[in-house]
């Protein structure tokens, strides 16, 4: 039984002000672990937050680059993080995730500091590991996600505005997922209720979107900002907890995962959710939602989220490596109907000639 559904969270450019009154009664030294772009733009705020304090920061750390088990094991010898009674997880997806399994191997606390919104990982108890290569490893099962969430959306809104954009794309993959892979199934409480929250990871982000988009290009934190924050790191995590692996997945990711074979997506440094939105096409031409794959490819195409392999530096000559991997997982092993190498095809020909 999980227990710990909901971590709490903090936004607003003031959310770290609450770190000593949030992280103190866990113990007294935090480790801190992440990208070393991202450390370095939370450090003069973390430094603040503490200041004066009980709660002492026992050194940075990057995490290494990949969410990797051989990062997990150096990061676990390094003596400051040892001694540490909590963990602080600070940057993107894979930082936090690098964490997460370290914490949870180690039988220790970690809050979250999101300092991009490119995926839910700041909310949910699964963690992505990748071999060093960047190709999937495999999924990393928890009972406990963190213990609570600071999102400063002044420092979100000064990073790369490219994360953001591929943050709405993996969000929006959640509401079109967990309502695929349930599908005729009798579900729990707590399941229906991850689906439900889901259904908030579609209409809030083609509203919002585009705007959002706009003020993280411009610095800028706003309500807008503030609702997409919300829709890609809560919504999606919340629903994530809530529902278990078998239908919180299903083809966008099992998608995303067969991209991971093609050498181009890590060389054009294409990122997870600008390639789950392109799966989420491919979901929905499979599914044959032609209404829906109309309104997602319309905005896909406003804000320049993929549509066609040519823009994921691919064509069809790699397509069947991709359906190989992608179907090689368990993404699509519970699913309302078997979906085969044929259909994946069929679906991404559809899309490339689709107008």
């Amino acid at each position: 039984m999980k227990t710990q559904l909901f971590p709490s969270y903090t936004i607003g450019p003031d959310s770290y002000r609450e770190v000593v009154k949030t992280c103190i009664p866990y113990g007294s030294k935090a480790a801190v672990i992440g990208g070393e772009r991202a450390m370095a733009a939370a450090r003069k705020k973390l430094e603040s937050a503490v200041e004066g304090s009980q709660l002492k920061i026992t050194g940075y750390f990057p995490f290494g680059g990949e969410a990797s088990i051989e990062n997990i094991e150096r990061l676990k010898a390094i003596p400051e993080i040892k001694e540490a009674d909590m963990i602080f997880a600070v940057g993107g997806g894979k930082a936090i995730d690098t964490v997460k399994v370290l914490a949870q191997g180690t039988n220790r606390v970690f809050f979250t500091f999101p300092t991009i919104a490119s995926t839910c990982a700041a909310c949910t108890s699964l963690g992505i590991l990748y071999h060093p290569d960047g190709s999937l490893r495999e999924y990393s099962f928890s009972d406990e996600p963190a213990k609570h969430i600071f999102i400063d959306s002044e420092i979100i809104a000064n990073a790369p505005d490219k994360y953001l954009w591929a943050g709405i794309g993996d969000s929006m993959a959640k509401y079109f997922e967990t309502s695929v892979s349930s599908r005729g199934d009798e579900l729990s409480h707590s399941q229906a209720m991850g689906v439900n929250i889901a259904a908030m990871c579609s209409g809030p982000f083609v509203k919002y979107g585009a705007k959002a988009l706009e003020d993280c290009r411009s610095h800028k934190a706003s309500a807008e900002l503030d609702e997409i924050l919300l829709g890609v790191i809560i919504s999606t995590g919340l629903a994530s907890n809530l529902v278990n692996i078998d239908i919180t997945t299903g083809l966008a990711h099992a998608v995303y995962n067969g991209f991971t074979v093609i050498p181009q997506t890590e060389h054009y440094g294409h990122l997870h959710g600008e390639i789950v939105s392109y799966g989420i096409l491919v979901l929905l031409a499979v599914d044959k939602q032609y209404d829906e794959l109309k309104r997602i490819h319309s905005f896909n195409s406003k804000i320049g989220l993929p549509t066609k392999l040519s823009h994921l530096h691919s064509s069809m000559d790699d397509v069947d490596k991709v359906i190989e991997k992608a179907l090689s997982g368990i993404d699509v092993r519970h699913y309302p109907y078997v979906v085969t190498p044929a259909m994946v095809r069929d679906a991404i020909e559809f899309l490339e000639s689709y107008k």
